[in-house]
């Protein structure tokens, strides 16, 4: 039998964080250490996607955190669908080679209808009123109960939003060492969010982003002890180096200006018309696929792009070829966000026409991803208190709307999803193992058979 292998997926670790991480510094400086490269979009869906399937997002599918879905005329994020991931993925290759090898996937995105041994993943329960309560899926269906038994229900409020906090990953951590207890699987995978809020929140450089430091350190060590008890290899890797931001850019704005983006107006709202729209972005971060309707109308959306401050490159199909990310999925232009700016997904031009979602924590209705969702209105003195008065209402079964995030986004001050510049910002690698890893940096396709290798598993060929 060969060791099982535990992959904790510490979101935003880097080597300048890496000091901060007591536990991890001493599992590198005991083992062995590489840097790791990651691709474009440097986001979680298609960075993990890659680890999994040895695949860039031309060849896999997963051009971002979420994309227009043409086929149904409406901008998704955040699915959940692991048939959406093309390719063949670690698990498929491994039990070609040793049938019956078992994984469990902890919190790692894609996770629902993969063939997993043991699955957890997020997952609220949305009643019929309404209202939204924190939950998890688990497979098989009874370490649903076996975990929130122990650990009480998973911390939905705590893994993103205003209130995401160390409790998110303290409750990940705890499911992962239940596992290794109780199954020992062949390979476990573990994703570690906290680093992504702070950072997002304050910056990777602020006192906020070294505590933060410290607190999933704490977390990561009983981990490692439980790794270490199963007699496990352990590796750490990261998506994704977080970086300051100042700038953001309104892209959707720009489209809107410039005659190509449409919306229509309900109740004095204003919202997103993809389906007659000549060109619009779904912003991810630091990139954003733009997809233009009209063959006709590409140089003019290229033109527009180029011309707004903060966008560094504008990709056409040769573009999206050079960084493996030519797929269908993918927007006719993907624009890439200078140093120090990033895209908001904002489309209207008045504060007074934004929907209602807008000032809420809402990852499924929004067009683009929204960091704004880490901050309780800053200009709103009352947020939290309006906050508390909403969560009061849903304890008593009353509808509720938690509208406390703001409209402003000059409060983000971290952001990821370009390539990186600086050997400081890119994502790591480490091993347990003092020999699995030579210091040469290690391609983000190259990841899935890393962690075969480590086992003796060799993919068919």
């Amino acid at each position: 039998m060969t060791r099982p292998v535990v992959v904790l997926n510490v979101v935003g670790l880097t080597p300048a964080l890496l000091d901060h991480l007591p536990r991890l510094a001493a599992l590198a400086r005991g083992g062995s250490r590489a840097p790791l490269g990651t691709v474009l979009p440097a986001v979680t869906c298609s960075a993990q996607a890659t680890f999994l399937t040895g695949a860039p997002p031309a060849e896999h599918g997963i051009v971002g955190n979420g994309w227009y879905f043409r086929g149904v005329g409406d901008v998704l994020l955040w699915r959940q669908h692991n048939a959406l991931v093309g390719g063949e993925k670690i698990w498929d290759a491994a039990r070609r080679v040793r049938p019956g090898y078992t994984v469990a996937n902890v919190c790692w995105w894609y996770a629902m209808g993969a063939d997993t041994d043991f699955t957890i993943t997020p997952r609220p329960i949305y009643y019929a009123d309404g209202r939204k309560d924190p939950d998890c899926y688990t497979r098989p269906p009874e370490l649903h109960d076996e975990l929130t038994s122990r650990y009480g229900p998973f911390p939905l409020f705590n893994y993103w939003g205003p209130t995401a906090s160390i409790a998110s990953s303290r409750w990940i951590a705890a499911a992962a060492r239940h596992l290794l207890r109780t199954q020992r699987p062949d390979l476990t995978l573990v994703y570690l969010p906290h680093l992504d809020y702070d950072l997002q929140r304050f910056g990777p450089d602020s006192p906020q982003a070294r505590a933060a430091a410290g607190e999933l350190d704490a977390e990561i060590g009983p981990l490692l002890d439980a790794a270490q008890a199963a007699d496990a290899t352990v590796v750490v890797l990261s998506e994704y180096g977080i970086t300051p931001v100042d700038r953001p850019v309104d892209i959707n704005r720009a489209l809107r200006r410039a005659g190509l983006l449409e919306v229509y107006t309900q109740a004095g709202m204003e919202y997103l018309d993809p389906w007659v729209s000549r060109a619009f972005a779904v912003a991810d971060h630091q990139v954003a696929h733009v997809y233009v309707r009209r063959p006709e109308d590409l140089e003019r959306t290229r033109e527009v792009l180029a011309g707004l401050p903060g966008v560094a490159e504008v990709l056409d199909e040769p573009g999206k070829k050079r960084h493996g990310l030519d797929h269908g999925r993918a927007g006719e232009l993907v624009a890439v966000a200078d140093p120090g700016a990033w895209f908001t997904y904002y489309y209207w031009l008045d504060d007074a026409a934004a929907p209602d979602w807008a000032a809420i924590v809402d990852i499924h209705r929004k067009p683009g991803y929204d960091p704004a969702e880490l901050f309780f209105d800053p200009a709103d003195r009352f947020a939290k208190a309006r906050a508390a008065a909403a969560l009061a209402r849903k304890k008593l079964g009353l509808r509720y709307r938690m509208n406390v995030v703001p409209l402003d986004p000059s409060c983000v001050r971290g952001s990821h999803g370009r390539l990186p510049e600086d050997e400081k910002d890119r994502p790591v690698l480490l091993c347990s193992d003092p020999d699995a890893l030579d210091g040469g940096e290690v391609a983000a396709t190259a990841v899935k058979s890393f962690l075969l290798g480590l086992q003796g598993l060799q993919e068919p060929r």
